[in-house]
């Protein structure tokens, strides 16, 4: 595994290589201009001559190419550089923002994970039954609803119909600090969102393979010889089934980033949501490259992680071959 881990880690270097590259370069034939976008409102009255100085200032003047060296090179002595839109180092807007990403990613997932093997296994335990039909329906309605329309079916019946949960933010309006228990509260809605368009992929994959497990020789044998039904199904069927979930973990992992952007957006949730925004429409080109390369690092992190755990949990699978 560590062989794997060690070539995964060097073939990755070309791929952010590519990434961040390819990041400066359409952001510099992006139709907005970073220098209007920094000066903000001011930019209206100002002349030519001031915008011009301005350019030069933030070397927006440069060719793509040789911004990208400049930053590339102080991100590897760890200076990501200055956030012109944010008016902060790029560090600090990502500390500041990612353990609210990342707490809400894992949440969510976490939850996904579960319930879909719940009702996976739920569901494959007799196909064709009205409960594997339900299932599989509303595992197929979830998949081709978007997730902002989930996002907003929620705040309208959890919010404003019941009142029962907060819309949006980190705590309440009137708080003056931030405690566990208002960040716990504000996270169900946002979490429970970003679980529910990630939970068919999971419910559908378990109960897809749970049932072809069943049908295998090896567990009809145990149920000759006499064995219970639970212990059939979770000795035997469960971990021959969950071997196909272990794949979705990296593949995933994208649709839960754009997933996690579009719900920090709805429930303002203060994430890495509104700086990526932001860094977009105002071509910021070191938040913009340090946020492309940090999504381009999970999804690398996240298939190096589903292959880890295939060649641990599947004794067929040899991570030295991988």
């Amino acid at each position: 595994m560590a062989r794997l881990a060690g070539r995964r880690t060097l073939s990755a270097v070309p791929v952010l290589l590519a990434v961040t590259f390819g990041v400066f370069a359409i952001a510099a034939a992006s139709p907005f201009d970073p220098v209007k976008a920094y000066a903000g409102t001011a930019a209206l009255g100002a002349d030519q001559e001031t915008l011009d100085r301005l350019r030069a200032n933030l070397g927006a003047d440069e060719p793509f190419a040789v911004r990208w060296w400049r930053w590339l090179t102080s991100a590897l002595t760890g200076d990501l550089g200055h956030s012109g839109v944010l008016r902060q180092p790029v560090t600090q807007v990502i500390g500041e923002r990612l353990v609210w990403s990342s707490l809400l990613c894992a949440v969510a997932f976490t939850a996904a994970v579960l319930a879909g093997t719940l009702l996976g296994v739920l569901a494959a335990r007799r196909p064709g039954s009205w409960l594997d039909r339900t299932v599989t329906s509303l595992a197929y309605t979830v998949e081709a609803a978007p997730v902002f329309w989930i996002a907003l079916l929620a705040i309208w019946l959890f919010a404003l119909r019941t009142g029962t949960l907060p819309a949006g933010g980190l705590t309440d309006t009137a708080s003056e600090q931030v405690t566990a228990g208002q960040v716990a509260r504000h996270l169900v809605l946002p979490a429970g969102v970003l679980a529910v368009s990630q939970l068919p992929w999971f419910t559908l994959y378990v109960r897809q393979g749970v049932a072809d497990a069943l049908a295998e020789d090896p567990v009809r044998g145990a149920r000759a010889r006499g064995l219970s039904e639970r212990t059939v199904l979770l000795g035997h069927a469960l971990r021959s089934g969950l071997l196909p979930v272990l794949t979705l973990i990296g593949s995933r992992v994208p649709e839960l980033i754009t997933g996690a952007l579009l719900v920090e957006s709805v429930f303002s949730w203060p994430g890495i949501a509104a700086a990526t925004v932001q860094a977009a429409t105002a071509v910021d080109f070191p938040l913009l490259a340090a946020l492309t390369t940090l999504a381009t690092l999970a999804v690398l992190v996240g298939n190096l992680l589903a292959d880890l755990l295939y060649g641990l949990f599947d004794p067929r699978v040899k991570p030295d071959d991988m």
